[in-house]
């Protein structure tokens, strides 16, 4: 026998709970060819620009069957996407410009188009188009165990969650079948023209795609949390990693994490709070998913701003460290083979150059005695390279993009440190006629 208190959360929670995670996992899977073809707008815009087919549809079957809002929706969404490539043509604006203007003028159209149909008592609810009615998908569940996969209470599970356990299939199989011809064409389309792919087909399909999550998750959970779906795990996954397959199977995870803890989020913690009302599901998720975002932006290891915060702090200390042994090298070279830390310091560009002399002898670059520096065997080595980058690259600039001698020292005080591999030349002086150091293994 079922207790009263799991028969409350079944007859209560399971479906929703259920809606939202078909919706993010599908609505995620999508969004990734969206995020890297930086179409993320393009979800937005058939989100909003598909409501006058739904509308229309509605009004002409005088019916909600999915079937026949996906038509609708399906016949609004490549009307917004030839228009948008007709403004974007005909007007020459960009991308983003072309579907602004496309969907803010079909969503108004669809407004006022719903607002109409209200006028005329048809049963057609805003809330629902814009907001979704998660909440709402609830059924009685048995009393026994051997009666919850019964056929009378399956019949009894809401039309919308049928619908979405569907799409959420239909996804894993498009994107499956198709993995190969979406990869190639959302990273290059010219390459999969060339390979026998339709590059133009491969995007209709992908946006019919996008207008099937959006069409089938609107009753259940409104547009504002297919948006969110659309874009937010895939972002978040891009952040975290370059690789597709990774970035994939990341925005799927993601997507069901937001889903779970959105949805417990606004179901649960308002009444352990004491809330007089539970907070909206699609609305919670979706909070919950932007955050995600927002923290992948901080933490993540590859594209995170601590992460690019910690590299950029080392590469100003390479330099710095690569910039001394520059200055002890060209002072060796005029006879100095001991440097004072205040003749060098004017030179060096770094507020703290005790600091750049302690990494650099740590690293058994430089010996340091009182107040003068010199350079042990592996900085010799390592200013020769760096002096010879230099050298070679003042060559460059003045052989090749003609100019002045006097001007390429501060370009090529800067190139020098690219991490490239070392040029095999055999010249034997730069534009001023100093010595290149010869190349060294």
């Amino acid at each position: 026998m079922i207790s009263d208190t799991l028969r409350q959360y079944i007859s209560f929670d399971l479906f929703p709970l259920i809606s939202a995670i078909c919706v993010a996992l599908s609505c995620g899977l999508i969004g990734n060819h969206l995020v890297l073809r930086r179409q993320s707008m393009m979800g937005d815009a058939i989100s909003h620009a598909v409501l006058p087919g739904l509308v229309a549809a509605f009004l002409l079957a005088s019916s909600r069957s999915p079937m026949v809002m996906f038509l609708g929706a399906g016949a609004s969404a490549l009307v917004t996407v030839g228009l948008i490539e007709l403004v974007k043509r005909l007007g020459r604006v960009e991308p983003g410009a072309a579907m602004g203007v496309v969907f803010s003028v079909m969503f108004a159209l669809g407004v006022l188009m719903l607002e109409q149909a209200a006028a005329d008592h048809v049963d057609l609810d805003a809330d629902c188009v814009l907001y979704g009615q998660l909440e709402t998908l609830f059924f009685v569940a048995p009393t026994e165990w051997n009666q919850l996969f019964s056929v009378g209470t399956l019949n009894d599970i809401p039309t919308q969650v049928s619908t979405l356990l569907g799409l959420t299939i239909l996804v894993i199989i498009f994107k499956v079948a198709l993995h190969k011809e979406l990869r190639i064409a959302s990273f290059d389309p010219g390459l999969a023209t060339t390979q026998g792919i339709h590059a133009g087909l491969i995007t209709v399909l992908l946006m019919v795609m996008t207008a099937a999550c959006a069409v089938a998750s609107f009753e259940a959970v409104g547009s504002i949390l297919v948006i969110a779906m659309l874009i937010c795990p895939a972002s978040t996954a891009r952040l975290c990693t370059d690789r597709l397959s990774t970035q994939i199977k990341l925005s799927a995870l993601f997507a069901i994490t937001a889903a779970v803890i959105g949805y417990i989020l606004a179901s649960f913690v308002p009444e352990m709070l004491g809330m007089p009302s539970s907070l909206n599901a699609a609305g919670m998720i979706s909070v919950v998913a932007g955050s995600m975002v927002a923290l992948a932006a901080i933490v993540s290891p590859s594209h995170g701003l601590i992460a690019k915060s910690f590299r950029q702090r080392s590469l100003r200390k390479t330099v710095a460290i690569e910039d001394l042994i520059g200055l002890l090298y060209r002072a060796k070279e005029t006879g100095t083979p001991r440097s004072t830390i205040s003749s060098i310091a004017p030179a060096m560009n770094t507020k703290d150059i005790n600091q750049v002399i302690q990494a650099s002898t740590r690293q058994g670059l430089v010996t340091q005695t009182n107040n003068s520096l010199e350079l042990t065997g592996a900085g010799q080595a390592a200013g020769a390279k760096i002096i010879r980058r230099h050298r070679l690259w003042e060559g460059y600039l003045v052989d090749q993009a003609n100019i002045r001698p006097d001007n390429v020292h501060d370009i090529a005080e800067q190139l020098e440190h690219l991490p490239t591999d070392e040029p095999d030349s055999d010249t034997q002086t730069d534009p001023h006629g100093r010595p290149v150091p010869p190349h060294s293994d």
